[in-house]
């Protein structure tokens, strides 16, 4: 329970819960999954059910699927959310989920008429690690390959064990994050263009541009740094994080003055 309040808000309070408590009512029994799935023409009725806007990102699969599912997404997200240079500012990595999201609503539910978008947007979260920690490793199944491959083995795996059409949906996570990076980083940088993907500055307070980095909670103390955290290698293919000793201190000598 420390490590899960310890998190960022967007992994821990938004997306990990919600898709824990939407996904054990579904699965249990308790709620009927055609109430949060994307449906367009109940979308777009009066009154419209902008509900399943959301809902339709965080429903996991049954089984293992639950565990596996909320374990890669807790990871995947984690590990953007505290790690990615890109996501250096308060708002920065919930603009990017709002803008992978619309996509992919534009692309796999408009478009290809898919109706649950949880491992499409873990895809998205996964091009977008693979593509910050290039030139690092990471475990796929039992074999080691290069992070930047991960993506698409997943995309390998999926069509093997889905189909062609599930492939097809999964993949507009990819394309949804990679319309991200070109726009926020491989257009500005290259072609001289301007970012438009910028974090309003009401979103920016929202998430505590203009409080203290320390934050008291009744479990303890959380403190927000004011830059990113330095990438760490990649030791499994579903983690990007090293142990705690992995660094060194200070080099003080013990016992001195």
């Amino acid at each position: 329970m420390d490590r899960f309040w310890s998190a960022p808000p967007v992994t821990r309070r938004t997306i990990v819960a919600a898709m824990f408590a939407e996904s054990a009512l579904v699965h249990g029994g308790l709620l009927n999954p055609m109430s949060v799935v994307f449906y367009s023409p109940w979308i777009f009725k009066f009154p419209p059910e902008l509900w399943r806007l959301l809902s339709s990102f965080i429903l996991t699969g049954a089984g293992f699927s639950f565990i596996f599912d909320l374990y890669f997404m807790y990871t995947y997200a984690l590990g953007l959310e505290l790690n990615s240079p890109r996501f250096s500012q308060p708002g920065d990595f919930f603009t990017y989920v709002v803008f992978v999201a619309t996509v992919i609503l534009g692309t796999g539910g408009l478009v290809l008429g898919g109706h649950v978008f949880t491992q499409t947007l873990l895809l998205a979260f996964i091009y977008t690690f693979a593509q910050d920690n290039r030139g690092k490793k990471a475990h796929f199944v039992i074999v080691q390959i290069p992070v930047e491959l991960l993506p698409w083995a997943m995309l390998t795996l999926t069509l093997v064990m889905g189909g062609p059409q599930a492939a097809l949906q999964q993949a507009m996570g990819v394309i949804a994050a990679h319309l991200y990076d070109f726009l926020t980083r491989l257009y500005p940088t290259f072609q001289g263009g301007r970012n438009y993907i910028q974090t309003p500055a009401a979103v920016r307070r929202l998430f505590g541009a203009d409080r203290s980095a320390f934050t008291h909670h009744a479990h303890g103390t959380s403190f927000r740094p004011g830059r990113p955290v330095p990438q760490q290698q990649s030791r499994g293919w579903a983690s990007g994080f090293s142990s705690s000793w992995g660094g060194r201190g200070a080099g003080r000598r013990l016992g001195g003055d």
